[in-house]
């Protein structure tokens, strides 16, 4: 199953996640943002466990901004728990 997050206060509009029953990251996909860091945030997420990306990914900022792609994942994962 799939879950679409809508994000808050960065480029990417939304961020679908797919989990296993193990809570491991199977798929990551951002719409907008900065594409190659995305892309780059997705790949490294993927198989990893929930848990282990939101503890890498929590409070990581963009520039001024008080929140980042990285940690707008971060918020996503925290809905499969």
């Amino acid at each position: 199953m799939e879950k679409v997050y809508a994000t808050k206060g960065v480029c990417a509009r939304q961020i679908t996640t797919e989990v296993d029953e193990n809570g491991i990251i199977k798929k990551v996909e951002f719409l907008g943002g900065c594409s190659g860091n995305t892309q780059g945030v997705a790949a490294l997420c993927t198989g990893m466990k929930i848990d282990d990306a939101i503890a890498k990914m929590r409070g990581i900022k963009c520039g001024f901004k008080s929140t980042s792609c990285p940690d707008q994942l971060a918020n996503a994962l925290e809905e499969w728990k």
